[in-house]
């Protein structure tokens, strides 16, 4: 029998992801309903779906994390299933229990795996038992004194990192003993202040390392696939920046052994729906279990780009029972594929959040690129969320091409109003360490000065800046058009 697919589906989410969601739902035939805060009500995610629900709270992000309030709008609006997207609630056990006991489907895996994989640590030592390797480490206690006893036994440098954390909070790097205890301290307050759990550990850092991904897809029975790896070793404040399928420089065994361990984890789990285990990877082929995300990735894309697999429908249809959409002997991997994150920030400033309006948006028009969002002339842009603004994605049949027609690309957007990485990035796909490979997740900051703009003379820059204002249509209409009533009359002479 084949299991039916939902009537109406709920994203319980905002912004490019939103969007992202509702087109493949919309290729599906099934409805979706948006969410929105009282500040999003013109949003294009709002705009997009057939039905929105506004939920409230003190901030927009409030509103956003409010299990109760999207539950209700699913039950209000009769969808049968809710999707997650990244970010917010998306590896949140008590809103997939939640939404389960209403009696509507999770489009992710259950509450349990949730919370077994979300932990750092329950996952750390589910995989361990499993046979995935994981860095030496020292475990959370209330004692700091014997934590930092048992953490210098290991030997240094030392990663600190929050249990139950992500995103690059509560962590930080540990060279000697005497920055031990106050690193400590100062990453579990701010594992407290991000996600309300201030537990702490440490674990062997591997110097200058990669970080590689495996997407993986599993049938919540123990059957599990993967999609290939991903290079996102590229990254600012332990946050990527720029990603990439498949991973540089990756011999064929190297990459056979992470993505079966990847499968195996996945399978032991009995891991259902799309997920994403995280490696780190030493100099000396030694790779380390990082974490899971039981989510969809922000990358995503890379992976649909270069096996031809919609990972949404594959989530949607996974949801439905109708379990894995492939065999692992039919993904197939062709050509190569780079996702650039454009960032409301400045790189000159430690990239600082920035604030502004959209006052232009021209985007390349290549059958080759994917661009990503749901940005609007004369949309406001705020502190409100998260600084990315849009994901940059671009195939090519080999990395140099598809490396090539990214900086064309990022050179060719044009985004005004806001101050973003966009010039920034192309800077770092057009760095010689980049082209060859030579990656790691500290190459932001080693090539620091490499990576920072030629200054313009001011003669230069007025003359650019003239140029540029002369190639937007409004600007040569605004100075050279001809005004009312003169326009109506025609061509005339006096």
């Amino acid at each position: 029998m084949t299991a039916a697919l939902f009537r109406k589906v709920l994203v319980a989410n905002r912004g490019e992801i939103a969007c992202r969601v509702m087109r493949t739902l919309e290729r599906m035939g099934i409805a979706s309903v948006a969410i929105h805060h009282h500040v999003e009500r013109t949003a294009r995610h709002v705009r997009m779906a057939g039905e929105a629900v506004e939920i409230t709270g003190n901030t927009p992000v409030a509103a956003h994390l409010d299990i109760e309030q999207i539950v209700a709008a699913a039950r209000a609006t009769g969808a049968d299933a809710i999707h997650p997207g990244y970010g917010f609630l998306s590896e949140n056990a008590r809103f997939a229990a939640a939404v389960a006991e209403a009696g509507i489907t999770f489009v992710g895996p259950d509450a349990a795996t949730i919370a077994l994989m979300g932990d750092k640590i329950s996952a750390r030592n589910f995989a361990e038992a499993n046979g995935v390797a994981v860095a030496p480490s020292v475990m959370p206690t209330d004692d700091l004194d014997a934590f930092a006893r048992e953490a210098a036994a290991i030997g240094f440098p030392l990663l600190i990192k929050a249990a139950a954390g992500g995103g690059g909070k509560g962590m930080s790097v540990v060279r000697s003993t005497g920055e031990l205890r106050e690193a400590a301290r100062i990453a579990s307050s701010e594992a407290e202040r991000y996600f309300g759990d201030g537990r702490v550990y440490a674990e062997t850092y591997v110097e200058r390392p990669r970080h590689i991904e495996v997407q993986v897809l599993g049938d919540g029975a123990g059957g599990a696939i993967h999609l290939f790896e991903r290079e996102c070793s590229v990254q600012r404040r332990f946050q990527k920046i720029v990603e990439e399928a498949p991973a540089s420089s990756l011999d064929l065994a190297l990459r056979e052994r992470i993505c079966a361990s990847a499968v195996r984890l996945a399978s032991a789990a009995r891991y259902k729906n799309a997920g994403t285990v995280e490696y780190i990877l030493g100099a000396d082929g030694r790779f380390f279990f990082l974490e899971m995300n039981t989510r969809l990735q922000v990358e995503h894309p890379v992976t649909e780009m270069i096996t031809g697999i919609d990972l949404v429908r594959a989530q949607i249809e996974i949801a439905a029972g109708k379990g894995l959409p492939l065999e692992q002997s039919q993904v197939r991997a062709e050509g190569h594929a780079f996702e650039c994150r454009i960032c409301a920030e400045d790189p000159g400033r430690d990239f600082m959040p920035e604030t502004g309006v959209v006052q232009y948006l021209d985007v390349p028009d290549e059958r080759w690129l994917r661009f990503e969002s749901a940005l609007d002339r004369g949309q406001r842009v705020t502190t409100d969320f998260d600084s990315m603004l849009a994901k940059l994605v671009v195939y090519g049949s080999d990395r140099q091409q598809a490396a090539d027609r990214s900086v064309s690309a990022l050179k060719s957007l044009t985004l005004l109003g806001v101050t973003t990485n966009i010039d920034y990035l192309a800077r770092v796909l057009d760095h010689g360490s980049f082209r060859a490979g030579d990656l790691h997740t500290g190459f932001v900051r080693e090539h620091a000065a490499a990576l920072e703009p030629t200054p313009l003379h001011a003669d230069r820059r007025a003359q650019v800046l003239a140029a540029a204002a002369f190639g937007f249509h409004e600007f040569r209409e605004l100075v050279f058009g001809t005004p009312e009533p003169h326009a109506a009359i025609g061509k005339w002479r006096n």
